[in-house]
């Protein structure tokens, strides 16, 4: 299993970002997706999960800003960040649960600052 992400860099408060992850060596349809993130001297949190038939959930921390979402087609997950703040700053992670194991891709940076 392999999830490559992409899509980090540095943008101004009030900005938006669009990360991807595209997963390999499993079947994605069937799998329930998440993004974590992990600010410096913090624990790994999760910020958005999506499920086999795209139900979502979201950290209250995050809902009505962030928008995460999949293509069956491409066996990739999104996340669209708006309206980003500076305490959104993190290394952002995909995440997948899949026959009995959990797997990480390499994280993607995002820096909200002026």
């Amino acid at each position: 299993v392999q999830l490559q992400a992409s899509g980090g860099g540095l943008v101004q408060p009030g900005g938006s970002l669009k990360l991807s992850c595209v997963a390999s060596g499993i079947i994605f349809r069937v799998a329930s997706m998440a993004w974590y993130r992990q600010a410096p001297g913090k624990q790994r949190e999760l910020v958005a999960s999506i499920g086999s038939r795209f139900g979502t959930s979201y950290a209250d921390s995050v809902k009505g800003r962030f928008t995460i979402s999949r293509d069956n087609a491409k066996n990739t997950v999104y996340l669209q960040m708006n309206s980003l703040k500076s305490e959104d700053t993190a290394v952002y992670y995909c995440n997948v649960g899949y026959n009995g194991g959990d797997y990480w891709g390499q994280g993607t940076q995002v820096t909200v600052s002026s």
